[in-house]
């Protein structure tokens, strides 16, 4: 009888299975020009329901590509397959992947739940809501419009910097605050290579 962890429908080889759609996908980039086109249908079920998902890409503990979708806006094996391919070409803070890079990328997956809005009347009392190493927050006002996944927290320990840095982000003063501020909350589950 296969383990717990070997069947396909388990947590253990969902997360296994995504890190190798993201890899292939980024192989399949520097190979095709394009990301890896994905049948959802020959996934497990869990990989075939509509997730947000975002990949990094990391090279010696830096930061070599961000990108995700903060909605469910197709099933989660292709979303992963595009955010690593966008992560690898088309993060506009790094120049394109080149073949000499890919051996020393590391990949991270990180698979969002549903956003959920926060109710708040001053900054004290959303910071008194945010759950510092647990939390991602998108923020929100007018055009402006920032996230920060909950593995920054490593960087930003503090709500008080969390809250100033993602600001920043969104295209705010970090010492803005208006009472049109919409911020949601969502946690992931992030997995790495």
């Amino acid at each position: 009888m296969p383990s717990a962890d070997s069947r396909p429908d388990s947590p253990a080889s969902q997360r296994t299975r995504l890190l190798a759609i993201a890899r292939d996908s980024i192989a399949h980039g520097l190979e095709q020009g394009e990301p890896l086109a994905l049948d959802p249908e020959q996934e497990a079920p869990a990989l075939r329901a509509p997730r947000a998902s975002f990949v990094t890409l990391e090279q010696d503990g830096q930061l070599r590509g961000c990108i995700g979708h903060l909605e469910a806006l197709t099933a989660l094996a292709c979303d992963v397959a595009e955010n690593a391919y966008a992560a690898a070409f088309r993060d506009p803070r790094f120049p394109p992947l080149s073949a000499e890079e890919w051996d020393r990328t590391r990949i991270s997956v990180s698979v969002l739940t549903p956003p959920q809005p926060l109710t708040f009347a001053s900054e004290a009392e959303l910071l008194d809501l945010i759950q510092p190493g647990i939390d991602g927050l998108i923020l929100s006002e007018g055009s402006h419009r920032g996230t920060f996944l909950p593995s920054v927290w490593s960087q930003l320990p503090s709500p008080e910097a969390f809250l100033r840095h993602l600001k920043q982000k969104a295209g705010l003063a970090p010492a803005y605050w208006s009472d049109r501020i919409q911020v949601a909350r969502y946690h992931t589950d992030s997995f790495s290579e």
